[in-house]
């Protein structure tokens, strides 16, 4: 009963307060800056709850991995000896970061990085180089392509219990592994075959690679997959010999269009499959980030969230998307610094703990129920402000937006 009355009392104050809070219902758009000393940065991977990895470049002319928090903002991740690094991947609570590093003889090498271990070597398939794409959710399998002993660059599948694993060709040379399924089960990548074709595949245990096929043209290649390796997403060239973004599920690529241009590429799947994020070029030759839904329309990123961007901004590139389809990661153009940077696209509406789109009475109730809890992000999407607990701040940011969308 105390702990009711002390609910309703929390709540009766935030309502007071409400009515003279600034309201600004919109979503928000993060531009994530660069690393000391650097002059562009991009983002290539984005946790459930927001944490983004990637690259930024800097003035010495070296690439070097980060670990961005809405917290903590910029972090280098260091390398294994040498002078650059990049990040590529993170696991669904933004914990394990993996992508590539030098190490002290110059060779660049896949890594699995940690805040309590730092950066670990994952090695080779017996060549000297090695990159590292993705990682599953739980950060446990890691996927990219590695040198062999012939010099020939082949996909692979790594755990700390078996080590790196070649993943094999469609019977041609060369491979490369681009995504896995949450689980870590299902990889996807781009292989050569006999005839010399780089093609879109997919990897099980049982089946080995699956040829995807194309959109009437030569070559494809697929860059995402969804939670359960259901749905994969890519690029492939169609019969005029155009390269479209794609959606591939039970056997049948579709052909996901562009943005008035000539060419698409899809680089991130939501967990479900329905949403799919890339770059596609407009009438006008330019590239833009687009977001494709199950409506079966690809809309520029650019309009839909006109309102966030500065004159002289662009959202040029989305490189991937949270599980839940909340937040977009890529590349852009930030007018106010006059460069190249990673941003972070927040996509729902603030106080909106169920993505619906509509901040109402479930969203109260959500934020109530889950009172005093840890947690951000996906595993906790009623900490509104991801200051890790759920308090008075989460209650006065649903009722200050309450009825948003609606």
């Amino acid at each position: 009963m105390c702990y009711t009355q002390s609910r309703f009392k929390a709540l009766l104050s935030a309502c007071v307060m409400s009515l003279i809070a600034t309201v600004a219902w919109s979503q928000s758009l993060d531009w994530l800056g660069v690393l000391s000393g650097g002059d562009i940065s991009y983002a290539y991977a984005v946790s459930a709850d927001g944490v983004v990895v990637g690259g930024s470049y800097d003035t010495a002319g070296q690439w070097r991995a980060f670990r961005w928090t809405a917290s903590g903002g910029m972090q280098y991740l260091g390398t294994l000896g040498g002078d650059g690094s990049e990040a590529s991947g993170v696991s669904a609570d933004g914990a394990v970061v993996v992508g590539w590093a030098e190490n002290a003889d110059g060779q660049w090498r896949a890594f699995r990085w940690t805040a309590s271990d730092g950066m670990e070597d994952l090695g080779t398939l017996d060549g000297d180089r090695s990159f590292a794409y993705a990682v599953s959710a739980d950060g446990a399998v890691v996927v990219g392509v590695a040198e062999n002993a012939d010099g020939q660059w082949r996909a692979f599948r790594w755990t700390a219990s078996d080590g790196m694993e070649d993943l094999g060709t469609l019977d041609g040379d060369r491979s490369f592994a681009y995504a896995v399924s949450a689980d870590g089960a299902v990889v996807v990548g781009v292989a050569e075959n006999a005839d010399g074709q780089w093609r879109a595949f997919r990897w099980t245990a049982s089946d080995g690679m699956e040829d995807l096929g194309t959109l009437g043209g030569d070559g494809s290649e697929a860059w995402g997959v969804s939670a359960d390796g259901a749905v994969v997403v890519g690029v492939a060239e169609n019969a005029a010999g155009d390269w479209h973004a794609f959606r591939w599920e039970n056997g049948v690529m579709q052909d996901l269009g562009t943005l008035g241009g000539g060419y698409s590429h899809a680089f991130g799947v939501s967990a479900d499959g329905s949403v799919v994020v890339g770059w596609a070029e407009n009438a006008a030759g330019d590239w833009h980030a687009f977001r494709w839904t199950a409506s079966g329309v690809m809309e520029d990123l650019n309009t839909t969230y006109a309102s966030l961007l500065t004159d002289g901004s662009r959202l040029g590139e989305a490189r991937a998307i949270s599980p839940d389809g909340r937040y977009i990661v890529g590349y852009g153009r930030n007018a106010t610094t006059g460069r190249g940077e990673a941003f972070l696209l927040d996509t729902w509406r603030v106080g909106d703990t169920n993505g619906d789109g509509c901040v109402d009475d479930a969203d109260l109730l959500a934020v109530l129920f889950a009172f005093g809890s840890a947690g951000t992000g996906d595993a906790r999407h009623e900490d509104i402000n991801k200051d890790g607990i759920v308090d008075d701040a989460d209650l006065l940011e649903v009722l200050s937006h309450f009825g948003s969308g609606c």
